[in-house]
């Protein structure tokens, strides 16, 4: 009976520990042998049953000291607890104990807290509840003042799926709200990104061409209100970069710019129509405007409007491409004739992990046409990413222009860009799908006369000109990986690419001014060129001392490409370079950049007893471009010894260039619109060029103030000598 009795307090013991949990007291100061977390103490262990009453009593020292430790680290290691019992004259299993029941005590009072803390915030919930419902059992209709009757009908799946969709947004801002009281967290770009799978995932699944689809889950894409997702309307306007920028009005701006850009990409007529030369597509912005209110604010009324979408195929899988848009300096060397300057104003949210999705950035650019006429465009854009799913991803950027801050209005002063970006689907051969659109609004007084056609067109700064950057750069990245030539060390190839991109970006970024600090000499007129200097101090990849710069801009009744070809021709050259003006030009290593032959880099040396020749130790190291948006020729002397050094893996930093060269696009500013809008053929489409040249001169005088007369009159003869070359040799006036 008293087995059966002790079996019967020994089980109630347990049933209430289970119920009650551990001892709560935390100054506890005594050991119970009869351990309530299934262990025994030194006492019990030594005993022959394992069981005994005995206890242990912790003095007030002891227990504090006990409790520091327990502050430090809950889970002492072996030599710790040993320490303790030393010093306590106790077993070491009772000093475990102690600390088991301590834990345990600790985690039940947290547990109780957070209970309390939910019970409270549940009976918040249930009075918020109720008071709604009573607010919409008693709302009352504006139009006809007439109650307003709340049916009990069933939710069906997807209204079901669309609240959660915004609700999850509505965590994404509160997220931001909290970002900026409680310092960086994942918690954003987590609810980002579930947020976006349950709007935009299923939008290029199952899709065998990205342009051929305008069906999304049995509707017609005129059906799907991207708009839903976002809990209130985007703002129309936002901070100046002077002030403080609402990162939840930001994210808001992203989500909208995200939206109207996959709809644009997957619309086909009537919003977009075939641009003139067949090479891209033109936004009808009458369909744009009945269907689309601008984030962005109304645009301003001296403003023009260009807006262009294109797409093509692109080496590189779309991790790589990511990579390439996000990372600043990649991004420039994908881009060199387009993008001046760039930088990272902010970093807003950062992606999940290592990866991109979610990563919002405020950035400041220069973009650029070549040409010392034409101004270039200043934007301050936000850039938002974002995975769809494996292997799909969606980049947008939208300007970042004003807000009303009180009753002052900041002004928007050259253009600003709509949301604009790429859509990036891989292919199962590694290559990418990639739409491009670009959209921008701007004031046409900035833009030279000549220029008005072709920015118009989108040649000058639309999606065409972007894919086509795009497509070559990744190709030539890929060449790089792959190309073997016996004449240059593996490792040499990559050298000579690198010098080749360095010479192109900064004959781009000298002649539109976007880099170094130029000082204007002389404004060109129809006589003379456009004149500028600078010095270089401290710069190795270029002679030291003063740099003289001399552009003009022409036209020529020749089509581009074959403008192009005549440049490109080195049995040709004679005609128009003074650098090899007694003898053809002989290329000693010609490395093609991809699938068209005529973009190469190349190095050419003089066959005759011109300038280069009798300068042994000189070679000319040049680079070459073409698309339908433009073409490029850019060269430099270059030091024989330093390019073998290149040639066999060495440093290609140390190389010195003042790029020369010469830019192509083609001039639409005749009446080209009425022969094609009545039947012209597309080959009509341009008869003539815009051709800037520019060249550079070192002159030998790091002191000097002034420029002497000479140096001045020496450039304007070289441009003017080389334009009259030119001319004679194409026949032209």
């Amino acid at each position: 009976m008293d087995d059966h009795n002790g079996t019967t307090e020994r089980r109630e013991s347990l049933v209430n520990l289970m119920i009650r949990g551990p001892r709560e007291d935390p100054n506890e100061d005594t050991f119970v042998t009869n351990n309530r977390d299934g262990g025994a103490s030194g006492d019990e262990l030594n005993s022959p049953h394992g069981i005994s009453s005995k206890r242990h009593k912790y003095s007030v020292n002891q227990i504090q000291e006990l409790e520091a430790v327990f502050k430090e680290n809950s889970h002492p290691d072996e030599k710790t607890r040993l320490e303790l019992a030393t010093k306590f004259s106790v077993g070491k299993k009772q000093v475990q104990f102690w600390f088991q029941n301590k834990r345990s005590i600790s985690k039940t009072q947290l547990e109780r807290h957070d209970k309390k803390m939910l019970q409270q915030e549940n009976k918040k919930l249930c009075l918020e509840y109720a008071a709604m419902k009573e607010v919409m059992e008693n709302s009352i209709c504006d139009p006809c003042r007439n109650k307003v009757t709340i049916r009990n009908e069933n939710i069906d799946e997807k209204e079901i799926l669309n609240e959660h969709a915004r609700m999850k947004n509505e965590l994404a801002r509160i997220a931001i709200h909290a970002d900026n009281f409680l310092g960086p967290s994942t918690f954003l770009e987590g609810s980002l990104t579930s947020m976006m799978e349950n709007f935009g995932l299923e939008l290029l699944t199952g899709r065998d061409e990205i342009s051929d689809v305008n069906v999304v889950d049995g509707l017609s894409l005129n059906e799907v209100d991207f708009g839903k997702y976002l809990s209130s309307p985007p703002p129309t306007n936002l901070v100046n970069k002077d002030l403080t920028l609402d990162k939840s009005m930001l994210l808001n701006l992203a989500l909208a710019a995200l939206n109207e850009l996959l709809k644009l990409a997957m619309s086909d007529e009537p919003f977009w129509v075939r641009s003139l030369d067949g090479g891209g597509e033109i936004l009808n912005m009458e369909e744009y405007a009945r269907s689309f209110i601008p984030i962005t604010g109304i645009k301003p009324s001296h403003f023009t409007t260009e807006a262009t979408r294109s797409s093509g195929i692109v080496a590189g899988n779309s991790l790589t491409l990511v990579e390439m848009l996000m990372n600043e300096s990649q991004w420039v060397e994908v881009f060199p004739c387009i993008i001046g300057k760039v930088n990272t104003f902010d970093v807003i949210s950062t992606g999940i992990g290592e990866s991109k999705s979610g990563t919002l950035l405020l950035i400041e650019t220069e973009l650029q046409i070549i040409s010392n006429v034409v101004h270039v465009r200043e934007i301050q854009f936000l850039r938002f990413c974002q995975k769809h799913v494996e292997g799909s991803w969606i980049i947008v950027d939208v300007s970042v222009d004003t807000i009303k801050e009180g009753s002052q209005q900041y002004k928007i002063e050259k253009c600003r860009r709509h949301p604009s970006g790429c859509i990036i689907q891989d292919m199962p051969n590694g290559y990418c799908k990639v739409i491009w659109i670009e959209h921008m609004e701007y004031d046409e007084i900035f833009v030279h006369h000549l220029y008005r056609p072709l920015i118009r067109a989108g040649l000058g700064f639309g999606a065409q000109r972007w894919m086509s950057s795009l497509q070559r750069q990744s190709e030539f990245l890929r060449v790089m990986a792959s190309f073997v030539d016996s004449t240059v060390d593996s490792k040499g190839e990559i050298g000579m690419g690198m010098l080749a991109q360095r010479m192109t970006r900064n004959f781009c970024a000298e002649i539109c001014a976007t880099s170094h600090k130029w000082k204007t000499i002389q404004i060109e007129n129809e006589k003379d060129a456009n004149l500028m200097m600078r010095k270089n101090i401290s710069d190795p990849g270029e002679p030291i001392g003063v740099v003289l710069s001399a552009t003009k801009t022409i036209q020529l009744p020749i089509k581009p490409q074959c403008l192009f070809e005549f440049f490109t021709n080195k049995n040709m050259r004679i005609q128009w370079d003074i650098l090899s003006c007694s003898g053809p030009m002989k290329n000693i290593i010609h490395i093609t950049k991809g699938q068209n032959l005529e973009s190469c880099v190349s190095l050419l040396c003089a066959n005759g007893d011109g300038i280069i020749a009798n300068q042994n130790n000189m070679l000319i190291f040049q680079d070459t471009c073409t698309d339908a948006t433009g073409s490029l020729l850019v060269y430099a002397i270059v030091d024989s010894s330093k390019m073998n050094t290149v040639m066999k893996g060495g440093d290609s930093s140390s190389v010195e260039l003042l790029p020369n060269g010469i830019s192509i696009v083609p001039d639409l500013s005749q009446d080209y619109y009425a022969n094609n809008n009545n039947g012209g053929n597309n080959n009509e489409f341009c008869s003539g060029s815009l051709v800037t040249i520019m060249f550079q001169m070192f002159v030998d005088n790091l002191s000097t103030t002034d420029l002497p007369e000479k140096s001045i009159i020496d450039a304007n003869d070289i441009i003017s000598h080389t334009i009259y070359k030119i001319k004679t040799a194409l026949k032209c006036k």
